[in-house]
């Protein structure tokens, strides 16, 4: 593959193709169906294929396409396990990989931004080690005689990505079809207005200068320097470790448990610490470092907190878990929750609530797939009344990025299997909390 696919029609075409393969599975389905093929195997079988089609099309458009199915991989945690069981392994390769581009169209860029001595800067190996939604990284060595990572954005990412995020609801019918009363549209829409950002990796170097200062010699969290950076290209430290991928599927319980309460710990106390919350939580930015410290890498979505986060939001936290119907609605119409001029029943409110934090009505919480769907139940059915309630209620703008990271982190906590005392970490991390 010698570039990143641009043009919009084409782009148009491979997403649509996935809804229409689907249907076309689906109606020979029912044709085989009918010649005696029991149906369990069917279902089986276009499951399969879908995910198979969806990985390659996420994957190999990268952009938009492959971002929004690394922002899903992290819920799937929540999916039913008859349905997420043949998507499992799909959704996890886009945690990690997808198919690289050339190495010619590499040192292209490489060419273009660090100029045509680019080698006397960085030297790098031909394969990549890992793929991206808008750039790729290989392994290298600076010429200081550091290991680095080299991450260089695809060409023409900045249209894709715009492309991607406009026509990715075609997706929407596959969706409902392995993730029953999700939307994606509000993740799309978020991922839009985060672009620009993302696809400026000057900017992307400072975020990530911020947090390897801010948590420099830390004993618990590893960040990697930015050795140096243009537009287009960061050279970064080498981080080395097991992706979080791979902790999940190998490691054992009190290692799962450890990494669990590493992963909550940083979320919650980087924006105190770098006034920045770091918001792509997907398995696919973590490594447990030799040393057994969390390793965190790409730094192009953050949420920007100079103050850190809001301590409103620990507030609300604790009256849901003192049963305050009324002050927890009281709390959601101060900061834009719930509009004027919207009616709504305090202790349905607080019913919806109630599941996401339960976790800290006690000292240690099992975070399982199992808990997961049973507390994500009420908000994802549609004939639950939690569902309604819901629809009654808005996200404001300032709070949109920090909902996301720990929704996803939870469904991250959720694929880890860990046990963890989150509650301890909240009253130490979270403004607003222990003081209820």
């Amino acid at each position: 593959m010698s570039q990143i696919p641009r043009r919009a029609a084409g782009r148009a075409a491979r997403l649509a193709a996935v809804p229409i393969g689907h249907a076309g599975r689906s109606a020979r389905g029912v044709g085989r169906r009918l010649t005696g093929t029991p149906a369990d195997v069917v279902t089986e079988e276009i499951q399969r294929r879908t995910a198979e089609q969806l990985f390659t099309v996420l994957g190999s458009l990268k952009g938009g396409a492959m971002k929004v199915g690394q922002a899903l991989s992290v819920l799937e945690a929540a999916m039913p396990e008859e349905m997420v069981e043949p998507y499992r392994e799909m959704l996890v390769r886009l945690q990690d990989a997808a198919p690289p581009m050339s190495i010619e169209q590499v040192h292209e860029v490489l060419r273009r931004d660090l100029g045509p001595r680019w080698r006397e800067q960085v030297d790098i190996e031909d394969a990549p080690v890992a793929a991206a939604s808008i750039g790729q990284v290989h392994r290298g060595v600076a010429a200081d005689g550091r290991e680095v990572a080299v991450k260089v954005q695809y060409p023409g990412a900045d249209t894709a990505l715009r492309s991607d995020l406009q026509q990715i609801a075609r997706l929407a019918r596959v969706a409902t079809t392995w993730m029953p009363g999700v939307d994606i549209k509000p993740v799309t829409e978020e991922l839009l207005a985060a672009a620009d950002e993302e696809l400026d990796y000057a900017l992307e170097a400072a975020n990530q200068r911020a947090f390897a200062e801010a948590f420099r010699d830390d004993p618990h969290v590893a960040v990697p320097d930015v050795v140096l950076h243009t537009r287009h290209v960061i050279v970064g430290e080498w981080l080395a470790g097991a992706p979080l991928s791979q902790v999940i599927r190998e490691a054992d319980q009190d290692v799962r448990d450890r990494v669990g309460q590493l992963y909550l710990e940083f979320l919650l106390d980087g924006p105190g610490r770098a006034g920045l919350l770091h918001a792509d939580p997907h398995p696919g930015n973590f490594r447990l470092t030799p040393d057994g410290r969390l390793g965190v890498i790409d730094y192009g979505a953050v949420a920007r907190l100079p103050h850190g986060i809001p301590p409103v939001v620990g507030r609300l936290v604790r009256r849901a878990l003192a049963d305050d119907a009324q002050g927890v609605v009281d709390g959601l119409r101060a900061e834009g929750f719930i509009l004027p001029g919207i009616e709504v029943d305090a202790d349905e409110v607080l019913a919806y609530l109630l599941p996401f934090v339960e976790p800290l009505r006690e000292p240690e919480h099992a975070f399982t797939r199992e808990w997961l769907r049973a507390a994500a139940r009420g908000v994802t059915d549609l004939r639950a009344p939690e569902f309604a309630t819901g629809l009654r209620m808005n996200m404001p703008r300032e709070y949109a990025m920090i909902h996301r990271v720990f929704v996803g982190s939870t469904g991250v906590l959720c694929q880890l299997g860990a046990t963890i005392p989150a509650r301890g970490s909240m009253e130490r991390l979270l403004p607003g909390f222990a003081e209820g």
